[in-house]
């Protein structure tokens, strides 16, 4: 079995976040380990409070998974302060894993900022050299250029700023746009749309993280990037189609969709 490494917080709602990696990891047949970045307290509805980890924890948490067992994909979610992004580039600088997959988690559903401006500076210095992939959505993405993102050019325009920054490639995605949720994929040299459609539900938290996540779990399994990128997007639709209606606010997706009622009670 194939292993993957989330570095994020927790979601006490377990729609996002730390939650919603492992459930990713496991439902795409990936052993899950975590290293916990910071501790929240949200629901469907809102964000109430966030304890950040601290640094020192944060890296024993990830020496002690590479120190003992192999690592074939890691994941960055929330990482929230300026000393946590280095905590975590220091490690990865260390350790050397083979894929990155980083997530640069800003602002959450219920409109929480979960990263400072001094950890957006050192993320584009310390972290996004190391990413072979960084997904940012259009709010985060203009948060990176500083250039507002509002037509396809824009779209083009901010993945070639992104991937300057020195990431391998980027998935700039699309649900914040009119229309269908496209995302745009810059590896560098070409472009390349994915298609996604527009499916009408609020339940859409823990999204991002589940389609990182979900790209990080192909690429352990050993599928090529962009193959590893369109499985995710069909994984991802079909999680917000099948999505759960629980509490007030923006409900979970459905990360165990493609499993039958029967296997997914075999899981629990």
């Amino acid at each position: 079995m194939k292993t993957a490494l989330t570095i994020a917080g927790s979601d006490s709602g377990g729609g996002a976040g730390i939650q919603a990696d492992l459930k990713t990891f496991s439902a795409h047949g990936v052993f899950g380990m975590s290293a916990i970045t910071a501790v929240t307290a949200q629901n469907t509805m809102e964000v109430r409070s966030v304890q950040p980890i601290e640094t020192a924890i944060i890296s024993d948490q990830i020496a002690a998974i590479f120190e003992d067992i192999p690592v074939d994909a890691v994941k960055i979610g929330m990482l929230g302060s300026k000393e946590i992004v280095e905590t975590v580039a220091a490690s990865l600088k260390t350790f050397m894993p083979a894929i990155v997959i980083l997530d640069p988690v800003m602002i959450s559903k219920s409109g929480h900022h979960l990263l400072d401006e001094k950890a957006v500076s050192a993320l584009k210095m310390e972290l996004l050299p190391l990413a072979n992939l960084v997904t940012p959505n259009v709010p985060e993405a203009e948060v990176l250029t500083g250039f507002p993102i509002r037509t396809k050019q824009d779209f083009y325009r901010a993945c070639i700023s992104i991937q300057e920054m020195g990431p391998k490639a980027v998935l700039l995605k699309g649900g914040h746009a009119a229309g269908n949720p496209n995302d745009l994929f810059y590896d560098g040299t070409d472009f390349h749309w994915i298609k996604g459609e527009r499916i009408h539900t609020k339940n859409t938290h823990g999204t991002g993280c589940t389609l990182s996540s979900a790209i990080t779990s192909n690429l352990a399994n050993g599928l090529p990037l962009q193959v590893s990128i369109e499985h995710a997007k069909t994984y991802i639709s079909e999680a917000i189609r099948n999505s759960f209606s629980i509490g007030k606010g923006h409900g979970p997706v459905h990360h165990f969709h493609s499993y039958s009622k029967k296997e997914r009670s075999d899981l629990l």
